[in-house]
């Protein structure tokens, strides 16, 4: 019999303060797949907003401190692009002590970014869609960019049964979002966010999906100022049963 695979959830602080329902609907999904999973108690925010703001000392204190909490994880399986890159790429640079950098080196290849983990590790790419109707995806920056990722999400929803996925016009431009650049630039932010929700709502689709829970809070609201038909969705939230 082969070895289960284990996956401990990174659940992040967006997800875990708005949309708790995401991190709910990973471990349905990843349990039907026969993962076993793990939720580490303690975990806290990654510190990207701390190292995007240039507090990199206390950055490092977050990373060292969820290194450790993660230590003894199987898989580590993270609901954003954005704070899988910041495990993924800043953790061993910003803790110097060699084993503390050989710690964060260890946790970084094992962490993955949800259809990442779906498509690459596990191999699975067919789902039944858990919602009806047309999507369309938009690729968040750094799953994009940081990661280098644009294929697996694709994969997912050009494979799930009984939807219909169309191209999103500028799919690889930001939404405006940017972390604290929204709170910095608002007026910057929102003529961004407008010509990509335009953009979406030009596809005709019923939903847009994000794998980042920044982007979609950032054009949940837009839609909803709009009073906009189209839903801005979790990647997790449209997938249903494996097929």
């Amino acid at each position: 019999m082969s070895t289960p695979v284990r996956a401990s959830l990174m659940i992040t602080c967006l997800a875990d303060v708005l949309y708790p329902e995401v991190g709910e609907r990973i471990v349905r999904l990843l349990r039907g797949l026969g993962v076993t999973v793990e939720f580490p108690a303690g975990q806290t925010c990654c510190g990207l907003p701390l190292f995007n703001s240039g507090y990199h000392a206390a950055a490092a204190d977050v990373a060292r401190r969820t290194v450790k909490i993660f230590d003894e994880a199987g898989y580590v399986v993270v609901p954003s692009g954005s704070c899988a890159w910041m495990v993924k790429h800043e953790y061993p640079g910003l803790l110097k002590a060699p084993a503390a950098r050989a710690a964060a080196a260890r946790l970084a290849a094992r962490t993955y970014e949800l259809s990442q983990f779906l498509v690459r590790v596990l191999g699975r790419r067919r789902f039944r869609s858990a919602v009806a109707g047309r999507l369309t995806y938009h690729d968040s920056c750094h799953l994009l960019r940081g990661l280098h990722e644009a294929e697996s999400p694709r994969a997912l929803l050009t494979e799930l049964g009984g939807v219909e996925l169309v191209e999103l016009p500028g799919s690889d431009e930001c939404c405006g979002f940017g972390g604290s650049f929204a709170v910095r630039l608002p007026e910057v932010s929102t003529a961004i966010l407008d010509k990509k929700l335009a953009n979406v709502e030009a596809t005709g689709a019923d939903c847009v999906v994000a794998c980042d829970a920044g982007c979609l809070m950032q054009m949940r609201g837009g839609l909803s100022r709009r009073g906009s038909r189209v839903r801005a969705l979790h990647l997790a939230e449209v997938l249903g049963e494996p097929a």
